[in-house]
Parts: C-alpha cells; sequence; structure tokens
C-alpha cells in the first residue's frame, strides 16, 4: 500500500503531536505515525507537571523564561488537560539558605510570579506538609494530563483533515539522494506494511530521534535518560510542592487527578526500550518524601 502526503511526522507525543497540528491548522496534507499509543514515550511517563520556570531559574534562566511563557500559552489553549493547582517552593532547614535570594531574583529576573508567604499561610493549605519549613514562595505550577491533553491534540489534527496512526511503526526512511522523501511503516498490529511518501519528513522521537535519524544514515546523538516515580494510592497535595534548593532527585510532589506523585530520579540507558525501576531509586524517593510530609512511607 502507497499513499503521499505534505507532511509526514514521526512520533505520537506531545512535540509530534503539537507539530502535527500546527501543519494541519495551516492546511497541509498531514499524516502523523507513531510505533505505540499515543504518549507513549516522555510524554506519557512524567509527573504531570505543568512547570512556572520556576525551577530553573538559577540553573537555566532563559528556560525558565520560555516555560514561564508556554505555561500561559497552554493554560489558555488546553484548559480540559490542565488542573491550575498552583505551586509552593518551600525550604526546609537542610536546604541552602543561600539559594533562596537567588531564587527570588531570578524569578523576578525571567518574569514569574513568586510571592513569598509564610509557613504558616503553607500549612494552613497544605497541613502535612513538614512544619519545619523556614521559607516559601507561591508560583503558578500546575499539573496536566498528558493523555487528555493528547487526546485533544489528535482529534484537532483529524478534524483539520490530518491523519494520526498510532501503533505504526517506522521501518525504513525513503531516500532521493541526500534527500528524505518518505518513510516505510510496519501496523504492529497486523504486520501489514505502508510506503508513505512525504515532501517534509520531521523526526519528532524524543528519545527514539537518534534511532529514527540513522535510517537515513544520520547521526544524532541522543543520551536517553530514564527517570523513577512513585505515584501514592491518595492526593496527600493539592497544590505542587518543590523543594527551594538546587534542583535535584525526588524534590517536586505533585497532585495528579486522585493521586499525587513524587519523583523524580535521572539515569542514563542505553536503550529507551529497556530499563528498569531499582530499589535504590524507590528508597530515595521515599526518603526524600519523608522531608516534605513527614510520616510519607506510611502512605500506600
Amino acid at each position: 500500500m502507497r499513499v503521499s502526503t505534505e507532511f509526514l511526522v514521526i512520533g505520537g507525543g506531545a512535540t509530534g503531536l503539537g507539530v502535527a497540528r500546527d501543519a494541519a491548522l495551516r492546511g497541509f496534507k498531514t499524516i502523523l505515525v507513531e510505533k505505540g499509543g499515543l504518549a507513549h514515550g516522555t510524554t506519557g511517563r512524567y509527573h504531570g507537571l505543568l512547570h512556572s520556570g520556576a525551577r530553573y531559574v538559577v540553573r537555566d534562566p532563559r528556560s525558565a523564561a520560555d516555560c514561564c511563557r508556554e505555561n500561559l500559552i497552554l493554560k489558555r489553549t488546553l484548559p480540559s488537560a490542565i488542573e491550575d493547582t498552583g505551586g509552593f517552593f518551600v525550604s526546609l532547614p537542610e536546604d541552602p539558605p543561600e539559594y533562596v535570594e537567588q531564587f527570588r531574583d531570578g524569578c523576578g529576573a525571567a518574569g514569574i510570579p513568586a510571592e513569598e508567604v509564610t509557613p504558616g499561610v503553607v500549612l494552613r493549605e497544605e497541613p502535612l506538609l513538614n512544619p519545619n519549613m523556614v521559607r516559601a514562595f507561591r508560583v503558578p505550577d500546575a499539573a496536566c494530563d498528558s493523555f487528555d491533553a493528547l487526546r485533544g491534540l489528535a482529534e484537532s489534527v483529524r478534524a483539520a483533515g490530518g491523519e494520526v496512526r498510532p501503533r505504526h511503526k517506522v521501518t525504513k526512511l525513503m531516500r532521493s539522494g541526500s534527500r528524505v522523501t518518505g518513510a516505510e511503516v510496519e501496523n504492529v498490529l497486523t504486520g501489514e506494511t505502508m510506503r508513505i511518501g512525504a515532501d517534509i519528513v520531521i523526526n519528532c522521537a524524543g528519545a527514539w530521534a537518534g534511532q529514527i535519524a540513522a535510517l537515513a544514515g544520520c547521526e544524532v546523538k541522543i543520551t536517553p535518560g530514564k527517570g523513577t516515580l512513585i505515584a501514592m494510592n491518595s492526593r496527600l497535595v493539592n497544590t505542587v510542592v518543590n523543594r527551594l534548593k538546587p534542583p535535584g532527585d525526588g524534590d517536586i510532589l505533585v497532585p495528579v487527578g486522585t493521586v499525587a506523585v513524587i519523583g523524580t530520579t535521572e539515569v542514563t540507558v542505553k536503550n529507551p526500550d529497556r530499563y528498569s525501576v531499582d530499589d535504590a531509586e524507590i528508597d530515595l524517593l521515599l526518603a526524600e518524601g519523608e522531608k516534605l510530609i513527614p510520616r510519607f512511607r506510611e502512605f500506600r
């Protein structure tokens, strides 16, 4: 079977569906293929935090400002998928006190609203948090249901005349000289193959982008990383809670739907399709959770 299109997008995550939606709304004939279900990759495997950018204001102020702008855009364009929880950054006794002023100044420079509030105010809203917190700031973090978001994006692509084909794996890129002219894809459920000719092929495969590029004889250096998260069986907090310190492992607690998710770790892996959850990561996350919420380990 052979079909043709103007835009062929590879990857059914937030980036791929965002690109496909943009192309389809501009009137281009668009097909998106994804080897798994939508949100198969990073988009469906993160803690659900819609960053205000505040986490990055000291280490990467440019990204922080970008996050803040994107936060406002997404809240306006995907309201059904976003819970505007707000966020707290809390400084605990063991956190470096000098980081607080760097954080406050960085938020101001990046244009991120950051209001200092007393620990008492935080505890009235989130009574399970550590009562020994020293300082706290309120920021416009939020929680995002990525599956809801991608479903909306896919519906938008289809409504604009585009096609979204999950469980279609790219097995070969077609070339004419140095130009990529399409792809061969396999329906992983039926084994049926298809050749898709395209004027433009866009690689949005995330952690697999290097593997896709290699099919065209190109080298894209990707260092896949895996992060472990723990979902608690109750919400625990109604506000995103971050540690007020240089970013590290296990320092964010996010309310998502009926659960709370703590994370994350960051470990380099060779293959994004093969990884495990290590006991040491679970222990680390539980220990960090105890610092934010005393008796954290006692919750299921």
